[in-house]
């Protein structure tokens, strides 16, 4: 199985349920694994059988950046769905990071792993 991954994506959003979180933006930190077969890719030096992460990022930083959702469960949920439906990828995992979201500790996330892993 192939891992393309994108790590500590940082994007600003309203996310959160105290009427000061409606209010101002936060960052929130994406980590995205995806499985994806990059063996065509590698074969032929070609672009399109490849799995073009810019274009993921480019899509998940402007949907995380007009969303306002209440919990980052929510927010994570969705973001798995795009990947899985709008680029084909049979397994992904996305780890969301709302920083400095609870009084002494440095993280505080979820995780969400859907699909197929191998493939």
């Amino acid at each position: 199985m192939d891992i393309i991954f994108l790590g500590g994506l940082e994007i600003k959003t309203i996310i959160g349920i105290y009427a000061w979180e409606r209010e101002t933006k936060q960052t929130v930190v994406l980590d995205i694994e995806m499985a994806f077969d990059i063996s065509k890719a590698a074969e032929t030096d070609d672009i399109q059988y490849a799995l073009d992460y810019k274009k993921v990022s480019k899509r998940i930083i402007a949907f995380v950046e007009e969303s306002q959702f209440y919990l980052v469960e929510k927010l994570t949920s969705e973001i798995v769905s795009i990947i899985q439906t709008e680029f084909n990828v049979p397994w992904v995992k996305v780890t969301l990071n709302k920083k400095g979201a609870i009084s002494g500790a440095s993280d505080v996330g979820i995780i969400i792993e859907r699909g197929i892993k191998s493939l």
